[in-house]
């Protein structure tokens, strides 16, 4: 993988949240794919209960004050950046005080879902390309983790689309059985509609649970990968016959030759 790049979209990443089986395969593939000469990038939300001190997280001014629009409301950009001790990996975050100033990551103390996380993952995936295309860096994948990052491919099939910087570029979504309960907001299709994604495309998000809003971004990846052992039967079921190229699941002792074998000979 000598050269490739690589860039990480993940709702999660060890060290700097808990470990679980989403943010600690986010840690461990760019790390590996790093250790072969590749160059990575890696992004994620900048939830509040990020430690800045403790992880020496600073803001990259040239990269901040961008406004995006959600939902028809002008929401600042804020970037900021750390390096991941003795790894040499630089992990962006992106932030903005609306979205991501609560000490949490997705739900509140009761383990109720925020309402507004359909609008946090809307956020994030715009911080995430439009960051990359300030940074005029060229990626040859784009790899998916986690549902917060999950409107990342729509958003590059429909209102990127037309990005000359991003026309080579192959997006791969790994899918977990780390879910969440319920739905996000029932207008979240309509946000989404209203950055000129067609209805067809996106009528799973009718419902948001989570296997709804998984299919969709599976439908809009390039490649796929089912990165956990409990992948509901009806979420594989969706994978197997969606025509996309597939990686069964590895286990931890057997994903790095897995994933660099799938990465050189299906998605490149």
């Amino acid at each position: 993988m000598e050269d490739k790049r690589i860039l990480y979209v993940s709702s999660e990443v060890v060290p700097y949240l808990a470990e679980n089986e989403v943010s600690s395969m986010s840690y461990e593939v760019p790390k590996m794919i790093n250790n072969q000469g590749g160059q990575i990038r890696i992004f994620m939300p900048r939830y509040g209960n990020i430690n800045e001190r403790r992880h020496q997280l600073h803001e990259v001014i040239r990269l901040s004050g961008m406004n995006l629009v959600v939902n028809d409301l002008d929401m600042p950009l804020i970037i900021k950046v750390a390096s991941i001790p003795k790894e040499r990996i630089q992990v962006y975050f992106i932030d903005n005080d609306e979205y991501f100033k609560r000490k949490a990551t997705f739900t509140d103390e009761e383990g109720v879902l925020f309402p507004d996380n359909d609008e946090r993952a809307i956020f994030f995936a715009k911080g995430v390309v439009e960051t990359v295309k300030k940074l005029n860096w060229v990626p040859d994948i784009i790899h998916v983790h986690g549902w917060m990052a999950a409107m990342l491919p729509i958003y590059m099939k429909h209102y990127y689309k037309n990005e000359a910087l991003f026309s080579e570029t192959k997006i791969v979504t790994s899918v977990y059985g780390q879910s969440f309960e319920g739905t996000l907001d029932k207008e979240m299709i309509n946000k989404v509609k209203f950055d000129g994604v067609p209805n067809d495309s996106i009528i799973d998000l009718e419902t948001p649970d989570y296997e709804n809003i998984m299919k969709v971004t599976i439908a809009h990846s390039d490649a796929v990968i089912i990165a956990s052992e409990n992948v509901s039967s009806s979420l594989t079921k969706f994978i197997e016959s969606s025509g996309k190229p597939f990686l069964p699941f590895a286990t931890k002792d057997k994903f790095a030759e897995a994933y660099t074998n799938f990465y050189k000979n299906f998605v490149l």
